[in-house]
């Protein structure tokens, strides 16, 4: 009942539009006051949050992405990726695949790198005969990535609530960041030579893609510098958002020259509006959190899970269909933040692995930037292509199936997440 009534209390919250940070915040310190508690522990949980050098990461990986999104780097990293893969069947939805690949490893941002390559490559792929809701659905998945491959945010968070290692957070991605990235150059080429009635891009000469790989060279590097640095050990992933900030800066600024003095402040601003948001969210979030294990409420959920499931595989449907249904209200930090105190114990009690299961989680919250009426990168895909939020929700179905695919094979195949981190 205890439960059922917070849960109603939330939702009415949101209802009358309180932003998250706020209904959580609110709803946390009432379940303090009226069990008890005493209200100090409020701020107190709220500073021990944010008092925290990993969380350093977060502006710096917001500020290096949108440096990279100001100056331009998707426009030359798409058309080195594309003087490559372009002429294949469906070649410029695969390189808008890989490009979004390429940038979430650079970003760690879903937004920036929906925003980044969907500005450059949703007017070339509708130009060409792509279908427009198949193109606003690639985008809007393919933004998704960023969350996923590493550096990612959400991994960030995940790692700093359950004092997992975050770098072992960042390896076990790859894997099924990269299987995610097969399934949809896979159904990009069959949907391409099936379904699509577009005009094929010529291949090009090998000096205009030696041209265009130049020209993208210093983003490739970057990507270089942060993922060999992190897991060589050379650095933290704090110290990798800080190097990758400066080397960021330098490659639009001193090397492209394609960074403005308007554009650095604009990347600025956006950068410290959603780094407030994201440390509001996550203070909220940790005096609710606080609220609930006073209450015992992830105990008694595990215990009522385990009652009710006897198997893994069961454990993994109900958390899957309790996410895809907490994906249609809440955004994706605001899931990890809420949901992982309270599913993690019992998916724990079912043997399994912290790690694979942030990696499980964070693809089920990819699901939640593509569903509406929240989903961040379906916001920003209608921004980008002027187009309806229902021509990009009925879009993004497919690649929503894959997600779906990925968590199963992730399931089946454990080690798709695990062999790299604790196996290699």
């Amino acid at each position: 009942m205890t439960v059922l009534t917070i849960l109603v209390a939330l939702f009415a919250l949101l209802l009358i539009g309180v932003p998250v940070a706020f209904a959580l915040g609110m709803l946390g310190l009432g379940m303090l006051y009226f069990g008890g508690f005493s209200p100090l522990m409020a701020p107190q949980a709220m500073l021990s949050t944010l008092d925290g050098f990993i969380l350093l990461a977060v502006p710096l990986f917001l500020l290096m992405s949108n440096i990279l999104l100001k100056g331009g780097v998707g426009r030359d990293l798409f058309s080195a990726v594309q003087a490559w893969v372009g002429h294949w069947p469906g070649g410029m939805a695969v390189a808008t695949i890989l490009s979004c690949g390429i940038f979430a490893a650079i970003s760690g941002s879903s937004v920036a790198t929906a925003a980044t390559i969907g500005t450059v490559a949703a007017p070339e792929m509708i130009n060409r005969g792509y279908n427009k809701r198949f193109v606003y659905g690639l985008l809007a998945a393919g933004g998704t990535l960023g969350i996923l491959i590493p550096p990612s945010i959400p991994l960030i968070i995940y790692g700093f609530v359950t004092e997992e290692s975050v770098i072992s957070l960042f390896m076990a991605g790859i894997g099924p960041g990269l299987g995610l990235i097969a399934l949809f150059i896979v159904y990009s080429i069959v949907s391409a030579r099936f379904l699509q009635d577009y005009t094929p891009v010529p291949a090009v000469s090998w000096e205009e893609r030696i041209r265009a790989s130049m020209r993208a060279a210093p983003s490739f590097l970057l990507a270089l510098v942060i993922l060999g640095g992190i897991y060589t050990g050379a650095f933290t992933p704090t110290e990798a958002a800080a190097i990758g900030f400066a080397l960021a800066l330098f490659i639009t600024a001193v090397i492209l020259r394609s960074l403005t003095w308007k554009a650095l402040w604009e990347a600025m601003v956006d950068s410290m509006a959603t780094t407030v948001a994201i440390l509001l969210i996550i203070g909220g979030a940790k005096i609710f959190g606080k609220a609930i294990t006073l209450y015992r409420i992830p105990q008694d959920i595990s215990m009522m899970l385990s009652d009710v499931v006897s198997s893994p595989l069961g454990l993994v449907l109900i958390v899957s269909v309790v996410l895809l249904l907490m994906g249609l209200v809440f955004e994706a930090l605001s899931m990890v933040l809420i949901m992982t105190p309270v599913l993690l114990p019992a998916a724990m009690g079912m043997g399994f692995d912290p790690i694979w299961f942030g990696i499980y989680m964070v693809i089920m919250v990819e699901c939640a930037l593509i569903t509406p009426p929240v989903g961040l990168n379906l916001y920003v895909i209608q921004s980008v292509t002027k187009s309806t939020l229902g021509d990009v929700s009925r879009g993004t179905l497919p690649f929503l199936a894959l997600m779906l695919v990925m968590v199963a094979l992730l399931y089946i195949w454990p080690d798709l997440a695990l062999y790299i981190p604790f196996k290699l």
